[in-house]
């Protein structure tokens, strides 16, 4: 293993910004392209094409990652241009326009109708589409849960077994999240939104990360609310039960304060997070996308707790990552081996092992809890709000979503950053949303 990895080539930075992560040297005369966005599997996979290239030499395997915030618009101009890697990570959000426009593979003839039966079911079941499998599970990022600052919170004398009973409300007297959100704000003179001289310009401590982040915090806030963000391939996140969650939402940004301003957050996807790992935030709702980042940079006591409930309890969103495979590729053997590869517990444990991510394989994702539990990071938060009998949300699944988001998206920003009604932005994006849909 230690030659194998040896052989790493160096990291090569294109002026075109996308990152070719690795390329599994050898002597082999297949090279078989794998695409996706997160840098610290990518490095996982780096480990796992080693062993992959000891058992065939004849296949050289060339990893890149481009990064999130150009991942689908450069995809989608590979796919038109027939120049899109061999595999390459997909997001259910985007699956119908790939699997219906012939682009993926049918694992299932691939692979065999039985390979799936190591796989995460929930997975599975998110990337079959009119009873065909379209990609082999690589993550699951389980549910959301609020990373905490222990010694914010103690400052302010909060339990943090407080916590898991906080609640929001758009009724104010059922609203035992705004109060603790308010109590963990302060701007540089120390002083709280409560007090008519806070300096809202000069925040260094924000309670919590409420923004235009789908999946942390629109989705786990709608579904809190017993509403849908989209249904029966229409998008629904204009209606009165979405737009209470999310105007919930902008509100603790605009009105109290306790969030960062959307000139921010809108801006950088990131910025939430970084603002928590930098010691700015003593909140941050998210996934276990963001715990290895939280965990190497954060230089305080941290903890998890539950998300806040809403009126119709704690509902989270979930979602799969697979490795698709291109249809047109020119080495379908040879891709199908890497996919194989991927889809087995060997070459899935590397992912679980590195802490990245859970793994898609099932017998894989106990080396993913053996990794944390090794760190004394307890992730159980993260599951128990996925429990068998818990509802969840799931993220778009219509067509033309890359025209949609773009459509809806820029409307959203407004509606954050407090330029834009709620009632009215939100009827609006969602109308830009379906008419996208529409024109397909």
């Amino acid at each position: 293993m230690t030659g194998a990895l040896g052989a790493l080539v160096a990291v090569l930075a294109l002026g075109s910004g996308v990152l070719l992560a690795g390329a599994i040297a050898g002597s082999g005369n297949t090279i078989v392209t794998v695409r996706l966005w997160d840098d610290k599997v990518a490095d996982a996979y780096k480990a796992s094409f080693a062993a992959f290239h000891e058992s065939n030499p004849d296949i050289t395997i060339d990893v890149t990652v481009i990064p999130w915030s150009q991942y689908w618009t450069q995809l989608d101009d590979d796919v038109a241009a027939g120049r899109a890697d061999d595999i390459f990570w997909v997001n259910n959000s985007y699956l119908t326009d790939l699997a219906d426009d012939g682009t993926l593979m049918d694992i299932d003839d691939t692979l065999g109708s039985r390979a799936k039966n190591d796989w995460d079911r929930a997975v599975v079941r998110e990337f079959t589409r009119d009873g065909v499998l379209w990609g082999v599970p690589q993550l699951s990022d389980a549910g959301i849960a609020l990373y905490y600052n222990k010694s914010m919170l103690a400052k302010a004398g909060i339990d943090a077994a407080t916590l898991e009973t906080v609640a929001w409300s758009t009724d104010p007297a059922a609203d035992t999240l705004l109060p603790i959100l308010t109590a963990l704000t302060r701007d540089s003179s120390g002083r709280a939104p409560s007090d008519p001289a806070f300096d809202a310009s000069a925040v260094t401590q924000f309670g919590y990360n409420a923004g235009n982040d789908l999946q942390g915090i629109i989705l786990p806030s709608v579904g809190s609310n017993g509403a849908t963000f989209d249904a029966d391939g229409a998008y629904t996140f204009g209606e009165e039960g979405a737009a209470q969650a999310i105007g919930y939402q902008v509100d603790l940004i605009n009105t109290h304060r306790v969030a960062p301003p959307a000139s921010e957050s809108n801006a950088d996807g990131d910025y939430a997070r970084d603002r928590f790992v930098d010691g700015g935030m003593a909140l941050f709702q998210s996934g276990l996308y963001n715990l290895p980042y939280v965990f190497e940079g954060a230089e305080f006591e941290w903890g998890v707790a539950s998300m806040p409930a809403g009126p119709s309890g704690r509902v989270s969103v979930t979602n799969g990552i697979v490795a698709a495979g291109n249809a047109q590729t020119a080495h379908p053997e040879a891709t199908a081996k890497v996919l194989d590869w991927l889809g087995s517990t060997e070459g899935n444990s590397f992912v679980g092992a590195s802490g990245a991510a859970v793994p898609g394989v099932v017998a894989a994702q106990q080396a993913y809890f053996d990794h944390w539990g090794g760190k004394d990071v307890d992730v159980a938060k993260f599951f128990e709000v996925l429990a068998d009998d818990a509802p969840t949300i799931t993220p778009p699944e219509t067509a033309n979503f890359a025209a949609v988001q773009a459509a809806y998206q820029p409307l959203l920003n407004e509606v954050f950053a407090g330029t834009l009604p709620v009632a009215e932005g939100l009827r609006q994006a969602q109308d830009a949303a379906n008419a996208a849909i529409a024109a397909k």
